[in-house]
């Protein structure tokens, strides 16, 4: 068998495989011979049919199995030992003419090459990272919710400033219903708040959600519309109340603090504060965290300009499928996969040259802190390691998990060297502050 490559350009090339009669005329001649044992053809007795038989009947078929078996071992070994970085899988080349009839076979593929680039990390960029800070602000809010939270909790028949509203925002026309727990505070709109002054359980009040709340984006919240939705939404919504509550908020002293934080932890407001600011600014560095890693993956894209072979993958995505798809169809696709080709080939690249790498111990260590968060959670604060190694072993023996745990280990390991390597600046903002700029507004 003679293999040959014959590159068209950078990114696409062709390889023709040479097949002779003794690559695969022996297997042929075993397969034949097995069927003429087990063959049952009328006026024959079993494993007394003629081979001249055999060969007419099933001769072909066998001839193109054998032929392609070979075909495939002998080309996967030659991508392999070539080491030849490909997208997609080699395509075949049918000819008209194609003859089984004769002794040797020429069959050629079209291959789609991965393309050559570097990766420059430390490049020319306008990326920040975002430092969130707990400011007073939200600490005071964080304190007054808790007193509310732990407070006594009081019927009312008519809303006030100051009351908790239980009820449901509804607009049909916009598929809008929302069960909400409402203060009269969240308002920007002062004809909002006027509206539900001395209104009851079971009313109906209508507002208009332009210039209702201080920022837009709290619609996304209270009315659950999307993003794109929200930005000069200018429509009715009724809210129907429900319940009307006041609360007596908790006195801030050492009974709450230790209902809080365990007895004799805490012992001031000033460090229920404290502790605030420390869960807080943690669960705020992961949205940091996640924005850097998104910005500097845009970056990256942006920045190096990876190119592919467009033609052939279109044609690959056409008969890559269940389902063949037309022209057209691939070219969507195409069209929707693009980025996230060139995306996986920079991030491939990222991972050889700086040897990342997940060993099995890694693993583990990982999914025994998701398992020890999660126990937490449910009010197991130390569990055994036994227990905890248990519950682990069961994740990883699914093949599953242990491919998302390590999508999600690797993506961490992205983003310390994203941190290490890429010149972004800091920049020390509030959440309210970090919420805008996650919109770029």
């Amino acid at each position: 068998m003679n293999i040959t490559k014959t590159n068209i350009d950078a990114l696409n090339a062709v390889v023709t495989v040479e097949v002779a009669k003794n690559d695969y005329a022996d297997n042929v001649e075993k397969v034949l011979q097995n069927y003429r044992k087990s063959a049952n053809i009328p006026g024959f007795r079993k494993g007394a049919v003629p081979m001249s038989l055999v060969k007419k009947q099933y001769g072909k078929a066998v001839l193109a199995e054998e032929v392609n078996k070979v075909l495939q071992e002998n080309l996967n070994k030659y991508l392999v030992d070539e080491k030849l970085d490909i997208l997609g899988n080699p395509l075949p080349k049918f000819t008209e003419d194609f003859n089984w009839d004769a002794d040797d076979f020429k069959f050629e593929f079209e291959l789609g090459l991965a393309p050559q680039f570097d990766v420059k990390l430390d490049g020319k960029n306008d990326l920040t990272y975002f430092k969130i800070v707990a400011d007073d602000k939200l600490l005071d809010e964080q304190v007054v919710r808790i007193q509310k939270q732990f407070g006594k909790m009081i019927a009312k028949t008519e809303v006030a400033e100051g009351d908790d509203i239980r009820g449901t925002f509804i607009n049909e026309e916009k598929g809008i219903n929302a069960p909400a727990q409402i203060t009269l505070d969240i308002f920007k709109s002062k004809t909002a708040v006027k509206a539900f002054i001395g209104k009851k359980a079971g009313d109906v009040v209508t507002v208009s959600t332009k210039g209702l709340f201080d920022d837009d984006h709290k619609l996304m919240d209270y009315l659950q519309v999307g993003h794109d939705d929200v930005h000069g939404l200018d429509i009715n919504v009724d809210f129907k109340i429900e319940e009307v509550t006041t609360s007596e908020p908790a006195e801030l002293n050492q009974e709450l603090f230790d209902k809080l934080f365990g007895a004799g932890n805490v012992s001031s407001v000033e460090e229920v504060k404290a502790k605030i600011k420390e869960d807080a600014e943690k669960q705020f560095a992961q949205q940091a965290d996640q924005k850097f890693y998104n910005d500097a993956s845009a970056f990256l894209l942006e920045s190096h300009k990876v190119e592919l072979p467009a033609t052939f993958l279109k044609k690959w995505i056409q008969v890559a499928g269940e389902n063949p798809l037309s022209a057209e169809q691939a070219e969507e696709e195409y069209a929707k996969s693009e980025n996230g080709l060139r995306y996986q080939l920079i991030e491939g690249k990222i991972i050889t040259e700086n040897n990342l790498q997940i060993n099995f111990d890694e693993l583990k260590a990982y999914a025994g802190d998701i398992i020890k968060k999660q126990m937490a959670q449910f009010g197991q604060m130390n569990p055994t390691d036994e227990d905890v190694n248990g519950i682990v072993a069961r994740v990883l023996s699914n093949q599953d998990e242990v491919r998302r745990l390590s999508e999600q280990v690797m993506s961490e390991k992205m983003l310390n060297l994203f941190k290490e390597k890429i010149n972004a600046k800091t920049k020390e903002v509030s959440y309210e502050q970090f919420v805008k700029e996650m919109y770029g507004e």
